[in-house]
């Protein structure tokens, strides 16, 4: 996996393959799926969601930059796979995630699997971040909504945060980098994608559904 749908596809940080490699990404998918889990796609989870392509958790890794001095928010745990991707790249994930048996599933993977130690599961709205460890340094949203949530924006770090979130109509999404600095916020597209939509006070908009 590493190799080729990685290294190949332009995936440089040396950091990001090797925690890429070390996480069993099988023991993060339902096991009637197991047999996906390493293919270069997403792998359907309960509640119209999915564990994310390996390629596109390695290249919002890549993007974000991370060191072991990093506090991460992530929206979006579902099955705990790309939280404990990150907490092998910094130093502390806080993972919201919408459905209640998801953050439960989350919870006992990332437990069995032992990198609990490094992942807080929050079930809460992960559009409005978690205020009570902000600032971070670095903020990953594994769901897509027509702009990045003002919330998220508040709560990167004033001078240096990074945010990597898709940003677009529900059809398809532009994986989108924001950075902060000291002259304000920049933002670039990395590539083209299609993330599950997100859930919450600020990901809902009517033109794609949401009643809840």
């Amino acid at each position: 996996m590493v190799d080729r749908q990685l290294r190949s596809r332009g995936i440089h940080d040396e950091h990001v393959l090797v925690a890429m490699g070390q996480v069993p990404r099988h023991e993060f998918v339902p096991h009637a799926l197991r047999r996906f889990a390493y293919d270069d796609e997403p792998v359907s989870l309960p509640r119209r969601q999915s564990v994310s392509q390996p390629y596109m958790v390695a290249v919002m890794a890549e993007a974000l930059a991370l060191t072991q001095t990093d506090t991460v928010l992530e929206v979006g745990a579902g099955s705990g796979y790309a939280a404990a991707v990150i907490a092998l790249l910094a130093k502390h994930v806080y993972s919201i995630e919408w459905e209640a048996d998801l953050a439960d599933m989350a919870r006992t993977n990332l437990h069995r699997t032992g990198y609990d130690a490094r992942v807080t599961i929050i079930h809460g709205d992960g559009t409005l971040g978690c205020p009570a460890h902000a600032p971070y340094d670095a903020i990953s949203v594994a769901a897509a909504a027509p702009q990045v949530p003002t919330r998220l924006l508040e709560q990167m770090e004033p001078n240096s945060g990074r945010l990597v979130m898709p940003v677009g109509p529900e059809s398809s999404q532009e994986l989108t980098l924001v950075r902060c600095s000291p002259a304000g916020l920049r933002s670039m597209c990395i590539t083209g994608c299609r993330f599950v939509p997100l859930r919450g006070t600020e990901g809902r908009r009517r033109e794609w559904g949401f009643t809840s």
